[in-house]
């Protein structure tokens, strides 16, 4: 084993829009593990937009990477040095091992993985953006067969298992996504009735024009994970005791709001429409996760549930697919082998 490790560093607070420079790649002395604790050897790390919110100092619902602090991620990897009874050498886990070659975790906070299960999948379609899709479309969308829901990102990992579950409960599914391949990949790999590539549109009224033809009887559920435009296009559109469940805002995460004030639209709109908006944290959420698993795991095994992955490869890649990640650049669920 080497006596040293390498991990991504926050190395200074986004001004705007992240960027390489407020990372930094350090190379440290290996941790050891003390009792209740093991030593992961990270295999593969997830890669999610939150993460963006931890890089500011801002108060939110978690806190923020410090400065020199490693970035926050879920991980999978192999126990090679365990003091925690229940967890041997050579056991696979998944924790939060940050953006790191090797994490000490202590034994309640990481997970035993069943060899058979993909390890990336744990860290999406099986984790919790997959879990995250799952819980919200259940407790927040509240669904009906025969309704409209519109979902954005919808080829990544939480909008495609919103958009497939939502489909096998007998509802109309419409995708907005960023390029013609990805609409391709929504309609044909994940089942949406309609796609419509928010790139062809440069503002909102197009969109909304878009998005009226798909969903001519109006949308009863719009999953926003996006804010931006696309909230602006679907507002209007939302029928009366429509719902919208909200984990999310990429587009706005890195302070570009943009002209457009919506608040009083958006407002009005939930007055007027009776609206239920839920923002909500899958992390307040985790009782529910063996529900999710007993439900979604032998779906995803029998190819029923779909899903698609980006893989960087390297600890020193990350920070450049992160930041295509916020941009748009991936298909599927971002991750990184180690």
């Amino acid at each position: 084993m080497s006596d040293t490790y390498r991990r991504i560093a926050l190395a200074r607070r986004p001004q705007g829009a992240a960027v390489l420079e407020d990372f930094s790649l350090e190379t440290d002395p290996m941790p050891t593990p003390q009792d209740g604790e093991v030593l992961v050897a990270v295999e593969w790390m997830s890669l999610d937009p939150y993460m963006r919110g931890r890089m500011d100092d801002a108060k939110s619902y978690a806190e923020p990477v410090e400065i020199g602090g490693t970035m926050t991620a879920q991980g999978v990897g192999r126990v090679i040095a365990s003091k925690a009874e229940g967890f041997a050498e050579g056991d696979r886990v998944t924790g939060m091992t940050g953006w790191a070659e090797h994490a000490v975790l202590k034994a309640g906070e990481i997970r035993k993985l069943d060899e058979g299960t993909p390890p990336s999948a744990v860290l999406g379609v099986l984790g919790m953006p997959g879990f995250t899709g799952w819980r919200g479309l259940h407790e927040y969308g509240r669904p009906k067969k025969g309704e409209t829901l519109v979902v954005g990102a919808a080829t990544g990992p939480v909008g495609s298992m919103v958009g497939q579950l939502a489909k096998s409960m007998g509802l109309r599914t419409v995708a907005v996504a960023g390029g013609a391949e990805k609409c391709r990949i929504a309609t044909e790999t994940f089942g949406f009735d309609a796609a419509i590539d928010h790139r062809a549109h440069g503002d909102a009224k197009s969109l909304r024009a878009a998005l009226s033809e798909a969903a001519p009887d109006g949308v009863d559920i719009y999953w926003e994970n996006v804010g931006g435009n696309l909230l602006e296009a679907v507002l209007p559109l939302m029928n009366t005791h429509g719902r919208i469940p909200l984990c999310g805002a990429v587009a706005w995460y890195s302070g570009e709001v943009g002209e457009a004030n919506l608040l009083p639209m958006a407002w009005r709109s939930i007055l007027t429409k009776r609206l239920s908006v839920d923002g909500f944290i899958i992390f307040d959420h985790w009782d529910h996760y063996p529900a999710f698993l007993k439900d979604v795991g032998p779906r995803v095994g029998q190819g029923e549930i779909a899903y698609l992955e980006d893989v960087a490869e390297g600890l020193e890649n990350a920070p450049e697919a992160f930041l295509n990640m916020l941009k748009g650049g991936n298909t599927g669920k971002q991750v990184v082998k180690i």
